[in-house]
């Protein structure tokens, strides 16, 4: 014979918050359930006619039964002790401190599944840990601070034509971009198709180099550039003269070079001392982050030059001249937001990180602006 059912002692307010979570859609559903197994015995239901209902069983009707005899609603939200695997204090700090202190042996880096055989547990324990600490192992960036001994001076003038540019005057970031290869494919690739990306050989066949020249106008974020076969001082000069030509004669020209020799070679000096509209800016040496010019360039090349297949340079310096004027057409300026001082701050703070893990390691320190 079962057992006869047997009434709860469950207030007014009791009831009242158990129905509200019951209806409320943030109530986790295990929860939901359980109010539903005190309110059903509040009407006088069975354990075993209450199991039938809710598709469960009846020694869980019972459980939950007791546990809100002794606890009231609050308990029904506790987690009841399972038979699987119990948590281990102090082991998401364990993985932490082994996957950025240490390498497994003779590998550069730690994969889930080294890492799981490791420390004992499943590779998806190691993937949800690197998950919550935002560690990603099996990435790596690359960076390069400047030695530049001048380096505040030129980071303070350059950033400074960006964020407040001189009047009656046009910025312009110059840059070559050397040795752009006419890549040919051995073989046609298929095209991108429903279910199919674009495909292409892994070998090629180089049909030669180019060099562009180009000077992005950080106002208008219009393009000028040039192609010519080589990079010496004589081309240089010559996309001089047509930066020259273009632009109004009332106008200054300010140029945000880096420091290849081609730029400081006498005879460009000799031509910028006969031409004083151009004003020279030079960005410290490793930090072409600086020239606005370098992003052009990546769009360049990720949009035109490398997934392209060329059969000669002519086919090559097309492409180029094509997207120039493509990007003419409807130019969208870069504009820069980072203050120096901002910059200088986080160079500061990775100077120290850096002499922290290397102490050998000697990088030129900040030097304060003179008065």
């Amino acid at each position: 014979m079962s057992r006869p059912p047997t009434d709860l002692p469950v207030s007014a307010e009791q009831k009242a918050v158990l129905k509200t979570w019951v209806r409320a859609p943030g109530t986790p559903q295990q929860v939901v359930l359980r109010c539903r197994i005190v309110l059903g015995k509040t009407q006088g239901l069975s354990d075993a006619r209450l199991a039938q209902e809710l598709k469960i069983n009846r020694h869980t009707c019972r459980l939950w039964r007791q546990r809100f005899v002794e606890g009231g609603p609050e308990s029904l939200w506790e987690v009841a002790a399972g038979r699987g695997r119990k948590p281990q204090p102090g082991l998401a700090q364990k993985i932490v401190e082994a996957t950025v202190r240490s390498k497994p042996a003779g590998q550069t880096h730690w994969s889930t599944r080294t890492m799981a055989k490791a420390q004992g547990v499943d590779p998806s324990t190691v993937c949800r840990i690197w998950q919550e600490h935002g560690l990603q192992p099996h990435r790596q960036e690359s960076f390069k601070l400047s030695r530049d001994p001048l380096f505040v001076p030129k980071l303070l003038d350059v950033v400074g034509v960006y964020l407040h540019p001189p009047q009656n005057a046009m910025v312009l970031c110059v840059d070559e971009k050397s040795q752009i290869q006419a890549l040919d494919r051995t073989q046609p690739g298929l095209p991108i198709k429903r279910g199919r990306c674009g495909t292409w050989t892994h070998d090629y066949v180089r049909n030669g180099t180019t060099t562009l020249f180009a000077a992005l106008n950080v106002a208008a974020g219009k393009i000028t550039g040039h192609c010519f076969p080589r990079h010496r001082h004589q081309e240089f000069l010559r996309f001089l003269r047509q930066l020259d030509a273009e632009y109004a004669a009332d106008l200054d020209l300010h140029l945000v070079l880096d420091n290849y020799g081609t730029h400081k070679s006498p005879p460009v000096q000799r031509w910028l001392a006969r031409h004083p509209r151009f004003k020279v800016h030079f960005i410290p040496t490793s930090s072409s982050w600086l020239n606005l010019v370098e992003r052009w360039f990546g769009d360049l090349t990720g949009k035109a030059v490398r997934r392209g297949s060329f059969a000669s340079v002519p086919d090559l310096i097309t492409a180029i001249e094509a997207f120039m004027a493509a990007w003419n057409r409807d130019p969208k300026p870069f504009i820069w937001q980072a203050k120096a001082e901002d910059i200088l701050a986080k160079i500061e703070r990775c100077r120290r990180r850096l002499e922290q893990i290397q102490p050998g390691c000697t990088l030129p320190k900040r030097r304060k602006k003179a008065a």
